[in-house]
């Protein structure tokens, strides 16, 4: 009795047939997680003596989504084996145009798509095990090489992916197809000009230096750390944390200045004096600002400049110049407000007030 059910048909199928295709979608769904899990453990055991440093479970969120994407398709291929078209509805074969070669080509395409996020993710596991080892050597460079060579190795992936698939899902001559590229990849450079140019600029820092990752730079008024450095534009975080993208083509055009390089902060000012401040009073807080600065232990010696600079409209002004012994902006921002402590105590002991933009009225009877 339960044989003859099962044999009833719907739509061309019968019913045990639509049994198998829902138990085994169902088997894939329930078991998901755990094949995934497995899949990443044996990929893992493969690359275990390659990725010191990096773990199981950072190969596992790297490869969670694809592996379910690529599981489920596998899962859908063996059980739609178990269903067809209905004879009635004269769908052609897959070798013609129609629902089937349709379907057949966009399964593919999936699956192909699935397999090349895999190797995707792949190389991103390969970049933090890079990343590691870089991170374990005195030199900047290694840091700047690796995120360079892992986007490299993405855009070849991908390059690849797309002519496999043209190939092996399409059915095209490949090597015709590069032969016929001539003046279509003409037009296609010319279109791409400018990330042309923003990939030279990118093997112009590679090559020349100007700065590598975790420098603080300053270019066209923006100021910032170096986070990446990419094909098309480096990344820079700001003291305000906000992420800024600038193109590799303006970094190497425009003069950029690399203030990790400097050996000290300078710190140059303008304090301000009212006019009925005495000459004597005058000399002897310039000459008390120019001893107290240069003994504070992270002033540079010989290199500070305290003097009588102008005559402003309502003001006296002192020129303060000195240098900080540090590249740490948190101890330079320190130094500074010690000494402008300093600077008011010495105000305030030769009984000298400070100026502010003030206005005289002379009225005549």
């Amino acid at each position: 009795m339960l044989y003859q059910t099962m044999q009833h048909t719907f739509l061309g199928n019968t019913i045990e047939n639509y049994c198998w295709f829902a138990g085994i979608i169902l088997i894939g769904i329930i078991f998901l997680r755990l094949l995934s899990k497995l899949l990443t453990f044996f990929i893992f055991r493969f690359l275990k003596n390659y990725s010191t440093g990096v773990g199981y479970d950072q190969l596992l969120v790297l490869l969670k989504k694809p592996l379910n994407i690529f599981i489920l398709l596998v899962t859908f291929y063996f059980a739609i084996q178990h269903l067809d078209f209905p004879v009635e509805w004269n769908i052609a074969s897959s070798e013609k145009f129609g629902i089937r070669l349709v379907i057949y080509r966009s399964y593919q395409i999936a699956i192909v798509g699935a397999l090349t996020w895999i190797l995707l993710r792949l190389t991103d596991f390969l970049g933090l095990v890079l990343m590691h080892r870089a991170s374990m050597t005195e030199s900047k460079s290694d840091d700047q090489l690796v995120p360079f060579v892992k986007e490299s190795i993405k855009v070849i992936l991908v390059i690849f992916s797309i002519f496999f698939m043209l190939g092996a899902v399409f059915k095209l001559n490949i090597a015709s197809l590069i032969a016929g590229l001539g003046i279509g990849g003409l037009a296609i450079a010319l279109a791409a000009k400018e990330s042309l140019e923003n990939l030279l600029g990118s093997f112009t820092i590679f090559l020349d230096k100007p700065f590598v990752i975790g420098d603080l730079i300053r270019i066209n008024g923006i100021e910032g750390t170096v986070e990446k450095i990419g094909f098309r534009s480096t990344r820079l975080r700001t003291p305000e944390k906000s992420y800024v993208t600038v193109p590799n083509k303006k970094l190497v055009d425009t003069e950029l200045d690399n203030l990790s390089l400097r050996i000290q902060r300078r710190a140059n000012f303008k304090i301000g004096l009212t006019y009925d401040t005495k000459a004597s009073q005058l000399k002897k807080i310039v000459s008390q600002l120019q001893t107290a600065i240069e003994n504070h232990p992270h002033v540079l010696p010989n290199e500070t400049r305290v003097t009588l600079f102008e005559f402003d409209a309502s003001s006296m002004n002192i020129t303060v110049l000195y240098f900080v012994d540090t590249l740490e902006y948190d101890v330079y921002i320190k130094v500074r407000e010690e000494i402008n402590y300093i600077i008011m105590e010495i105000v305030e002991a030769n009984e000298a007030s400070f100026a502010y933009p003030t206005r005289t009225l002379i009225m005549k009877k």
